[in-house]
């Protein structure tokens, strides 16, 4: 008996410990790890939260950019960290993708992070070379279906979401096209203008400017819906391929077993912090789309996300390693 009231009094001091630490918080500085360079999606998004949720939360707010592995090594110093809510990760869908991509992982995207909000939405648009006479979604699958491997395509590299996008899209058109990976965006963007490669996808805004100079020809976007910054631009299911949606989401993320209550008052604070006007232009002139959600809503997508690119990369047998 006395064993069994030391068990329920253990329990409680622990939930009590947990409560107490959940209402100090925060009492110290809050670092968000960003697990690529400066200059992407994930910094801008990181950056434009940062001061603002300082500002809501009374304590130093700094961005950490821990760049490697696509993105893994970053995701993994979040996993490891204490459940304290001080640490907090500024994720995307790449990470579902990178964390299959590589042989050792040693963390899981769907177990070792609980969900804390989505932060936004970018679209990619596919595009060809004007050189290939490529204008057409329709006649890009017909030249690849009838000539496999003769239709090169580029990435910034194997498991980013322009990869990852024309993987889904041949998996569901039954088309073989060519790979080229670059280390990076700017060389795979380059050779993309001069016709080194055909086609390709980009983030729809640095796409739109180079179709609008007739530098590009557009095929088609990969949102659900068409998006205002190129709204005669249809989409892959308004042009037959349904089901087909390869748009790029960004969402926080804190260590697996975070108090509720801390993962609620971050939902709260970034919730609102994603609607000010200042933030959706900021995000906007990036070409990405403010947005939030429940930690519930993000936990689902990333629950369905992982299950679908990772059948795509078994399917297609693609590796990082």
């Amino acid at each position: 008996m006395k064993a069994v009231k030391k068990i329920v009094l253990g329990g409680l001091l622990m939930a009590f410990a947990i409560a107490s630490q959940a209402q100090a918080w925060p009492n110290q500085t809050i670092k968000i790890v960003v697990p690529f360079t400066p200059g992407t999606g994930m910094d801008t998004i990181a950056r434009a939260v940062s001061p603002r949720l300082s500002e809501r939360l009374g304590q130093p707010v700094i961005v950490q950019n821990t760049p490697g592995a696509s993105g893994n090594i970053g995701a993994d110093l979040v996993a490891r960290a204490a459940p304290d809510g001080y640490t907090v990760l500024m994720g995307a869908n790449t990470m579902l993708m990178a964390s299959q991509l590589y042989k050792k992982v040693p963390f899981n995207p769907v177990d070792d992070f609980s969900s804390v909000s989505m932060a936004a939405y970018g679209t990619l648009m596919l595009v060809a070379n004007p050189k290939t006479n490529i204008k057409t979604l329709q006649e890009l699958l017909a030249l690849a279906k009838s000539k496999p491997g003769y239709v090169s395509y580029g990435s910034p590299g194997i498991g980013t979401p322009h990869h990852m996008a024309m993987e889904l899209l041949k998996s569901d058109s039954n088309a073989y096209m060519l790979h080229v990976p670059y280390k990076g965006t700017a060389g795979y963007v380059q050779d993309l203008l001069s016709g080194e490669v055909m086609v390709g996808f980009l983030p729809i805004h640095v796409a739109q400017s180079f179709v609008a100079a007739g530098k590009l020809n557009a095929l088609g976007v990969g949102s659900p819906k068409r998006n205002p910054v190129a709204p005669n631009v249809a989409t892959m299911q308004e042009l037959g391929m349904k089901g087909l949606n390869v748009d790029m989401w960004y969402g926080f993320f804190v260590p697996a077993k975070t108090p509720a209550a801390v993962v609620t008052r971050l939902n709260t604070e970034i919730a609102a912090i994603m609607k000010m006007p200042e933030v959706q232009s900021v995000l906007g002139k990036g070409g990405l789309d403010a947005a939030s959600s429940t930690p519930a809503e993000l936990t689902s997508i990333v629950g369905k996300d992982y299950k679908r690119w990772g059948a795509v990369i078994k399917r297609n047998g693609i590796t990082a390693d």
